[in-house]
């Protein structure tokens, strides 16, 4: 077989490049594409003379299935199982990017848009359940994955026992003659594969290390709840102690270990910063076996609202503040009781307290199932 080879040129998009690799694809062919880490060689995986083929350059059996590559978020939802919030946490912080996620595999492909998957080409993604999924963060990747008219197999383009290649030259050396088509588009970004992580319920285990360590997974694994008032000394301070309780009974652990958990729960305020939380707060909290004492009031930044994972307010001037200061965190944003301003206690007596803090747990009970499905 001839491999052709597309080079960009300098000051040219591609666009060509890709139109020539999706016909490729589209007609049975292999293609060896650049990412962000290293090089891959993919197929059609509803092509089966595709799939033959890209078992052969790659010298791969049929016991193993394939990770299936796509073009966005959207784009992995019909492959796996209704996604947990482990899972949509690390797709929406790290993909586009260098990180392959194993997860549970969509149950009735028929009923989810994929009748046209034969049980072979399940076969082809699928693994006792399982599903590999790379989002790859590369122009012509995401162009290519999305022009390619159908799944899209692959893994990197080296013979088993070789490194992966991290430059076009490295590729050409492993594939010439046995792809279709190569695109040489020089040194890879990072130069490491990917990280794989498979997710076991709401844990994770690192099978790999790549682009990312065990730390920036513990980072990017990490669920972080904000909640925003006025003054941060009273209702979003006893919201996130109440919070912390709620979680850190669910998972059946102290409040102290939440953080060792991957779980923060912090707390500001659209005008804090000002001082200690607000002393009848204190009571109604210790009351019911949660220390504030400690609590500071912290003014609420465009930082907070970007790293949290869900934004709680508690009126809707404060979900109109934080949406300010971050609007394309928006659709993590939401009133803690939607449609329902938490009137602020502040000065008043301890009972008014009380009263709001049955209104939090109110609003809280549905929260978590939310933060925690």
């Amino acid at each position: 077989m001839e491999t052709k080879i597309l080079r960009p040129e300098k000051g040219s998009g591609i666009t060509e490049l890709v139109r020539q690799a999706a016909a490729e694809l589209r007609a049975g062919g292999i293609v060896v594409m650049p990412t962000e880490t290293v090089y891959g060689i993919g197929a059609r995986a509803d092509l089966p003379q595709a799939v033959d083929a890209l078992r052969a350059a790659k010298g791969r059996g049929v016991e193993k299935a394939f990770t299936v590559h796509v073009d966005s978020r959207q784009s992995a939802l019909p492959f796996m199982a209704a996604p947990s919030g482990l899972a949509q946490r690390l797709m929406r912080k790290a993909w586009p990017g260098p990180l392959t996620l194993i997860v549970p595999a969509a149950e009735g492909a028929e009923d989810r848009g994929t009748s046209a998957w034969s049980r072979t080409v399940r076969d082809v993604m699928f693994l006792d359940g399982w599903v590999g999924l790379r989002c790859p963060d590369d122009p012509i990747a995401g162009e290519l994955l999305l022009a390619a008219g159908g799944p899209v197999i692959a893994s990197s383009a080296n013979l088993a026992g070789n490194p992966a290649p991290r430059t076009g030259e490295e590729a050409i050396r492993e594939m010439n003659g046995k792809a279709n088509l190569l695109i040489d588009a020089g040194q890879t970004r990072y130069s490491k594969p990917s990280t794989i992580v498979k997710l076991t319920g709401h844990g994770y285990e690192i099978l790999r290390e790549g682009v990312y360590d065990a730390g920036s997974i513990a980072r990017l694994a990490a669920l972080k709840l904000l909640f925003v008032c006025t003054g941060n000394t009273c209702r979003s301070p006893m919201a996130a102690g109440l919070a912390a309780k709620m979680l850190a009974e669910r998972l059946q652990c102290a409040i102290h270990e939440l953080p060792a958990r991957g779980i923060f729960v912090q707390s500001a305020g659209t005008a804090g910063g000002m001082g200690r939380a607000a002393a009848p707060a204190i009571h109604v909290m210790a009351n019911r076996g949660i220390d504030i004492s400690q609590h500071s009031s912290t003014a609420l930044t465009s930082e907070l609202v970007h790293q949290a994972d869900f934004v709680f307010t508690m009126t809707r001037n404060h979900w109109d503040a934080a949406v300010r200061l971050a609007k394309s965190a928006e659709a993590r944003i939401s009133e803690l009781i939607p449609g329902e301003d938490l009137a602020d206690p502040v000065g008043g007596s301890e009972a008014e307290y009380e009263a709001c803090a049955r209104t939090i747990e109110k609003g809280l009970t549905v929260r978590m199932e939310e933060v925690l499905q």
